[in-house]
C-alpha cells in the first residue's frame, strides 16, 4: 500500500518540525509548504519542499497545483480569511484538514477546572486568541454545512530546546547567571502546563487519518502542572544557579513591557489544568513523557552549545531592572 501523503504548511517551527520528522520516521510521504527562509532549525531530511507564502492564498494555490493529500496540517493559519482559502482549496482534495488553534482560546478568566474541549472559547485580552476562535468558527461552519473533514487541535504552551518558557529569549537566563533579579508574574503560584514538542508530535501524528477526530476539537497538552516559581527554579538549576525571584503583578508587567501584555494577561497569568481524556482516547497509549526538569536541561544545553544563541535583549533587560527596583 502506498504511503499516506501529508502536506504540512510550515514545517520549520517548534511544533511543526517535530511533527514533520516524526511523520517521516513513521513512513508518511511528507511535503512541506513554506517560504524556505528558516535558518533556526536544520532542514527536515526526507521531506519534499514547496515554496509558498501561507499569508497569500494565491501563492499557496500555485505551490500546491493540482496535488491531492490524505492529510493537510496548517501550522501557519492565524486569521479566518486564511482558513476560508484553505477550505476552498483543499475541500475536494484531502481526507483530513488539521488546524492548529490554541488553548489560549479557552475562556479567560477561567470559570472551571479542569479545562475540557467543550470549555467555552472567549479571550477579551488577546487578539491572537480571538483570531484563532474566528478561524475555528469558519471550520465548524464548513464541517456542518459541507462536511469539510476538519480536526481542530489546540496546543497549550509547547516548547523545544530553543524556546525558554518565561519570556521566550535568553535574557532572563542571563540574568540568572549574572545574579540579577528575575521577574515572575503574580505571586508565582499560578499553575501552568508545558508540553515538549516531541510529546506533542506523537499525539498529533497519531491523529492522521483518524475518523473519530473529524469534526471536533482536541487539545494536546502534558499532564504535568507546575507553578511559575517552579518553572523558573528548574531553569535556574539547569544552569547551576538558584534564581532570585521578584514577584510583580501581571498588569504592572504589561504596562512596563507592552509586548508581553496580551500573552501574559490573556494567557499565562491564569492557572490552567487540562483534562487529556480525549487525546488519550483518540491516540491509545499516548502520554507525555518529558517532564520539564528534563526539558529545562535540554534548553540550558542548547544555548550553551553556541554562543551566538545567547543574545540579551538590552531593552527588555533594562525593563526588568526597572520592575525589580520598583517591586523589590
Amino acid at each position: 500500500m502506498a504511503a499516506q501523503r501529508v502536506l504540512i504548511v510550515g514545517g520549520n517551527g517548534i511544533i511543526s518540525s517535530s511533527v514533520s520528522r516524526l511523520a517521516i520516521e513513521r513512513g508518511y510521504e511528507v511535503t512541506l509548504l513554506n517560504r524556505g527562509l528558516s535558518t533556526k532549525r536544520p532542514p527536515v531530511d526526507g521531506a519534499e519542499v514547496l515554496i509558498g507564502d501561507a499569508d497569500d492564498a494565491a501563492s499557496v494555490a500555485s505551490a500546491v497545483g493540482d496535488r491531492e493529500f490524505d492529510v493537510v496540517a496548517n501550522f501557519r493559519a492565524f486569521r479566518p480569511e486564511q482558513v476560508e482559502a484553505d477550505v476552498a482549496l483543499f475541500g475536494p482534495r484531502t481526507a483530513q484538514y488539521l488546524f492548529i488553534s490554541s488553548a489560549s482560546a479557552y475562556q479567560k478568566p477561567i470559570a472551571q477546572l479542569p479545562i475540557v474541549e467543550s470549555t467555552p472559547l472567549r479571550n477579551p485580552f488577546w487578539q491572537y486568541s480571538r483570531d484563532k476562535i474566528a478561524c475555528e468558527d469558519v471550520l465548524v461552519s464548513a464541517y456542518r454545512d459541507a462536511g469539510f473533514p476538519m480536526t481542530i487541535v489546540r496546543p497549550s504552551h509547547t516548547y523545544d530546546a530553543s524556546l525558554i518558557p518565561l519570556e521566550g529569549s535568553w535574557t532572563t537566563l542571563q540574568r540568572m547567571l549574572d545574579g540579577k533579579p528575575v521577574i515572575v508574574h503574580g505571586d508565582g503560584t499560578s499553575w501552568w502546563t508545558l508540553t515538549h514538542a516531541r510529546d506533542f508530535a506523537r499525539a498529533f501524528v497519531g491523529l492522521f487519518g483518524n475518523p473519530h477526530a473529524i469534526g471536533s476539537p482536541v487539545h494536546i497538552t502534558g499532564d504535568e502542572s507546575l507553578t511559575w516559581d517552579e518553572i523558573t527554579r528548574l531553569l535556574g538549576r539547569a544552569l547551576g544557579v538558584e534564581p532570585e525571584i521578584v514577584h510583580v503583578a501581571s498588569d504592572a508587567i504589561a504596562r512596563e513591557i507592552p509586548d508581553m501584555g496580551p500573552g501574559l494577561v490573556g494567557d499565562k497569568a491564569h492557572s490552567v489544568l487540562f483534562d487529556n481524556t480525549r487525546i488519550k482516547t483518540l491516540v491509545p497509549g499516548w502520554v507525555a513523557t518529558t517532564p520539564f526538569a528534563e526539558g529545562a536541561r535540554e534548553i540550558a544545553d542548547w544555548y550553551r552549545a553556541d554562543a551566538s544563541r545567547r543574545v540579551v535583549n538590552a531593552e527588555l533587560d533594562a525593563a526588568f531592572d526597572r520592575l525589580a527596583a520598583a517591586h523589590a
